[in-house]
């Protein structure tokens, strides 16, 4: 037997619920992982709340862990038992002490790098992958908008886009998320709360404005975000987390400056196995290199998964946080 999460009613926290199942056995391309870590993302509030459907009802939420691969199905090559292995992907189902997921989807962890770090950073960290280095290329010379800048992803793209040459200017909350996001690698925080992210946006570019601006944020920076690029500049809408964002008349790009607007998803550009090789490989090599530390700020037993969605959505997180089996 063993211990998962299952959501039988969409809604708030407190229908995460703890119980026990038989351990399945693999099928056919698939891979049975005994979890030591599961990473907590707030895809899994959209999914909880019923703001992303469920692909079916009851379910078990999650999209990120690490682990030991317990045993293989027909047909598996890419991963064998013993394997340390991590990934970041759907279907839903990561809040279980164990689980059964498409064998191509996991990724071998390697060494230097911890189970904690590596389901602490898959789905944040290829996302600040993809956005930064695919869904616009950041390079040295550019400036960057990115905001909730002490999140998990914040905090990886702060030192991502440093690395690159990149002016890093991020918003965050409060005097101690500001400080931690300029601890990695953000040259300018903005307190949202206190003041007028457009307005300082100007002040700290003499009037040049970003070059792209990154937003999962969602209903509370729009249209602020698209008055702090400059023309012809990229918007990132990559999450919600204030809220949905309204109905957008594409005319308020011309309006504004013949902006660039796009809505990617992770698992858009990780679909295939090479693309998925590329991203986390280009990732894992960032971190064993030292130009990246991941940040594991919060950790709650999976027994208290209702606490560690009532902390992220009460932005009581910081980084990354972990729930363990």
């Amino acid at each position: 037997m063993g211990a998962f999460i299952e959501v039988t009613e969409t809604g708030g926290p407190e229908v995460l619920k703890l119980a026990q199942r038989d351990v399945p056995t693999p099928g056919a391309g698939e891979a049975l992982v005994r979890q030591t870590a599961i990473g907590l993302n707030y895809i899994d509030v959209y999914f909880r709340t019923g703001l992303y459907p469920a692909p079916s009802m009851p379910f078990t939420p999650g999209m990120e862990g690490a682990g030991v691969v317990e045993a293989v199905g027909e047909g598996v090559t890419v991963v064998k038992p013993g394997d340390r292995v991590a990934y970041a992907s759907a279907p839903v189902g990561a809040y279980a002490e164990e689980r059964l997921i498409a064998a191509d989807r996991l990724m071998i962890v390697p060494e230097g790098i911890s189970d904690d770090e590596a389901a602490a950073m898959m789905l944040q960290g290829m996302t600040a992958q993809y956005l930064l280095r695919q869904t616009f290329k950041v390079k040295a010379g550019n400036t960057v908008l990115f905001h909730a800048a002490a999140g998990g992803v914040g905090l990886i793209a702060g030192q991502w886009g440093k690395s690159l040459g990149a002016t890093m200017i991020g918003t965050a909350g409060s005097p101690e998320k500001m400080e931690l996001a300029k601890a990695n690698g953000y040259d300018h925080v903005i307190n949202y709360r206190d003041e007028d992210f457009v307005e300082r946006v100007m002040e700290i570019t003499g009037g040049a404005k970003c070059d792209v601006v990154y937003d999962s944020v969602g209903k509370d920076t729009f249209p602020g975000s698209l008055d702090c690029l400059k023309t012809r500049g990229m918007w990132a809408s990559f999450g919600q987390s204030s809220g949905k964002l309204p109905d957008v008349d594409l005319g308020i790009l011309a309006a504004k400056g013949s902006l660039f607007a796009t809505r990617p998803t992770l698992f858009n550009y990780i679909a295939t196995r090479s693309q998925l090789e590329e991203t986390a490989g280009d990732l894992f090599e960032v971190v064993q290199s030292g130009a990246m530390k991941i940040a594991i700020n919060q950790t709650f037993p999976l027994a208290d998964a209702k606490g560690a969605h009532e902390a992220l959505e009460g932005r009581r997180t910081v980084g990354s946080t972990l729930l363990k089996p």
